[in-house]
């Protein structure tokens, strides 16, 4: 579904060295998988799902999708992707259901598969009480899931999600996991970034474990706790990171 081979990020800072945002990176994601994306803030990780989503071009490596060049044709590569990213806004004037006709329009789809969608992912989603709120009324946990609604809408294979949960209640957080669970199980791909552990080895098929720029780690929880001597992603993650197994 999506290879990404040697993909790479830099950027110049003001004294003129240069800030190495994501190293050398290289992973595939398979149809009805899960690839977690785990590692602090400032790890790079929002950096390379935004490279893998065509936002902004890496400085070197190269991205797949299905038997699309991503970098050398990011508009065709975008009709197979839904993209999720921490600070998406939505336009407060419009309600739910404006919002996600007008996202519907400019994926030049037709008016029936739009109304047809937007009828799918309301019950999906559990919309049906405030779709026709605006969205400058709406709950942190309501937005989000009409921003899910929008990335779903043009029925992507793909599902690129940057810290989806961040800032939500319990019930909205299980709700958006299990929505997640059900896209693998359609057979979506799914990359899925979070630093909460719980949710990484709740749902995750696989996890790359991501440090200052590089994937040091990439494989499922039991072999990265075989391989670390650990039993939960924490400790794993700091033997990773600091290249000592956890006591």
């Amino acid at each position: 579904m999506l290879v990404a081979e040697n993909i790479a990020k830099s950027y110049a800072a003001p004294r003129g060295e240069s800030i190495h945002a994501v190293v050398d990176a290289s992973f595939s994601v398979a149809k009805g998988e899960v690839l977690g994306l785990l590692g602090p803030n400032g790890a790079g990780k929002t950096t390379l799902l935004r490279i893998l989503a065509t936002i902004i071009k890496p400085s070197a490596g190269s991205v797949r999708i299905n038997d699309v060049d991503a970098l050398a044709d990011p508009n065709a590569a975008r009709r197979l992707v839904g993209f999720l990213s921490g600070n998406t806004r939505l336009y407060g004037r419009l309600t739910g259901a404006e919002t996600l006709r007008y996202f519907g329009r400019l994926y030049g789809m037709k008016e029936k598969r739009i109304r047809k969608r937007i009828d799918e992912l309301t019950a999906l989603l559990d919309m049906s009480a405030f779709l026709h709120r605006r969205c400058d009324s709406l709950s942190t946990g309501q937005l989000q899931r009409v921003n899910i609604a929008r990335v779903m809408l043009h029925d992507p294979p793909l599902l690129i999600l940057d810290e989806p949960t961040l800032g939500l209640d319990i019930m909205t957080s299980r709700a958006i996991l299990s929505f997640i669970g059900d896209a693998r199980d359609e057979g979506r791909a799914v990359i899925f970034s979070t630093h909460y552990m719980t949710e990484a080895e709740m749902l995750c098929d696989r996890i790359a474990l991501i440090h200052e720029g590089h994937i040091r780690a990439l494989d499922t929880k039991e072999a990265l706790f075989a391989s670390t001597g650990t039993d939960n992603l924490q400790d794993t993650f700091l033997a990773v990171a600091t290249g000592t197994p956890t006591p």
